[in-house]
């Protein structure tokens, strides 16, 4: 048994996770500066360092512990916003009244509810998904927000991402349509919801992407980054959290973002 430290920032913890349960780690603890990852065959080593070298990874042995325990310790059940009640899918805590389970498997791809960005993006969610809305979910990643606005009563939720695996994940995780691709393959003025929790440089390139799909009086939803990169181009109320941000512009009660 051994376990590699890689050193990665917040923003990247979610694809690397990914890509460690796809080496087939037996575990994962998030540490200050990134994530120690536990394997148990030793002679996996040196191909996990060549695989993982851009993450410095920095390898040690390990002593026999419950290491499938111990990543489930990592990941507690969370109340979220007003209505959410996020969940492993190994949890056996039942829903507090009032609240939404919502059910994550924290290592299938991109985006988990243990995020700050997702959090934010589930919190605003909750006002801006109405009864049969069309919400376009845009870099879907693990598609946690679309099973959101499905659980929040939309009409017709759409995902879709660069990342084909991250597509896969999201159809068979979650009953909507999704396709490799991003807004510039949606129609104009489809969506009364937009959600994107991306990074701030592809917010700004996609901007106009977005204001073209919405619908009058739609909302836009973006996320996936710290306070200090907001991007450009979008206006509207920022909430923030744990040095993250969220920004919704609102065109319902507003023409412009």
């Amino acid at each position: 048994m051994f376990s590699l430290f890689l050193t990665c920032s917040a923003a990247d913890e979610d694809r690397l996770a990914a890509e460690l349960y796809d080496a087939g780690t037996a575990g994962l603890v998030e540490e200050p500066g990134g994530l120690r990852a536990f394997f148990e065959d030793d002679r996996s080593r040196r191909e996990l360092l060549r695989r993982f070298a851009a993450w410095n990874p920095a390898a040690r042995a390990e002593a026999e512990v419950d290491w499938e325990r111990a990543t489930q310790d990592s990941f507690p059940a969370l109340l979220v916003g007003r209505r959410w009640f996020v969940v492993p899918p190994w949890s056996r805590e039942h829903t507090p009244a009032g609240r939404i389970r919502l059910v994550v498997n924290p290592g299938m791809a991109c985006g988990t509810g243990w995020h700050p960005c997702t959090q934010l993006c589930l919190a605003a969610l909750e006002d801006a998904v109405h009864p049969g809305d069309t919400v376009l979910d845009v870099g879907s990643g693990s598609g946690i927000l679309s099973q959101a606005a499905t659980l929040l009563g939309a009409g017709l939720v759409v995902a879709c991402d660069l990342d084909l695996e991250a597509v896969l994940v999201a159809r068979e995780s979650v009953a909507v349509p999704a396709f490799a691709g991003s807004a510039d393959a949606v129609r104009n003025e489809t969506a009364d919801v937009l959600v994107a929790n991306i990074s701030a440089a592809v917010v700004e390139e996609l901007s106009p992407e977005f204001r073209r799909v919405l619908r009058p009086g739609g909302t836009l939803i973006v996320s996936g980054f710290e306070q200090q990169d907001l991007p450009d181009g979008i206006a509207g109320q920022t909430f923030e959290s744990d040095r993250w941000a969220c920004i919704v512009g609102n065109g319902r009660n507003a023409n412009r973002f």
